[in-house]
């Protein structure tokens, strides 16, 4: 297990006005997060008060992140990749594009994510929960999971690291968010959603203990 930072150059080209988010008049804090949970049209599409505002494909912006992926493990064509919590699709398909001939697999909680993925890739997506993933053991060689397990109660998380463990061989990569300090905190609960488990780093690492998952991570803080 390594930490190893693929996301907190994304994560922080975006600006973030933390009060604005808990005080909106007409989508404070509790309505948003109750449409967003919904995992439908209002967290994906919808108005940005509530979550991303319109989730579109955009060529080229997942594909840093891919790449990175790519020369870390070493993923050559043929590689069976799995996406736990993929959305619609995107980094998978840019996968595809960066290097052809992967074997790509998308799940989410999301149906209406699913129907409306990116369509080149559409056939490899499905519906699922992350705690009892339809696969064999072993059975792909890069899983990875970026910004979805931390929205999962504690009795879904620990499944879902144990779930993502057995059907990974050796390279795993996960990516949630956390807090190291109190103001870091308040703005995670200023200005998420949907998250469920709420860690310190160290916290984190007692996950992965508890549940013998062995890939790697990274951390997002809402500095």
């Amino acid at each position: 297990m390594a930490y190893i930072d693929f996301m907190s150059a994304t994560h922080k080209s975006t600006s973030r006005d933390y009060l604005a988010r808990v005080n909106d008049p007409e989508f404070p804090k509790a309505k948003a997060a109750t449409l967003a949970k919904q995992w439908g049209y209002d967290y994906w599409d919808g108005d940005r008060r509530i979550n991303y505002g319109g989730y579109r494909y955009m060529p080229g912006r997942w594909a840093p992140v891919g790449q990175a992926m790519i020369d870390h493990y070493g993923l050559k064509p043929g590689d069976k990749i799995l996406d736990i919590g993929c959305g619609k699709g995107f980094q998978l398909y840019e996968l595809t594009q960066l290097l052809p001939g992967l074997e790509v697999h998308g799940v989410d909680v999301s149906s209406y994510a699913i129907e409306n993925g990116k369509e080149e890739i559409k056939d490899h997506l499905q519906v699922g929960n992350a705690n009892s993933l339809p696969f064999p053991d072993d059975y792909f060689d890069f899983v990875f999971s970026v910004t979805a397990l931390h929205n999962l109660h504690n009795y879904d998380l620990d499944k879902a690291l144990r779930e993502m463990e057995r059907v990974g061989k050796n390279n795993k990569y996960l990516c949630v968010e956390a807090y190291r300090n109190e103001e870091e905190k308040a703005n995670l609960l200023y200005w998420q959603v949907t998250c469920e488990a709420f860690c310190t780093p160290e916290e984190w690492e007692w996950w992965f203990n508890q549940t013998g998952y062995t890939g790697d991570y990274s951390l997002i803080y809402f500095e």
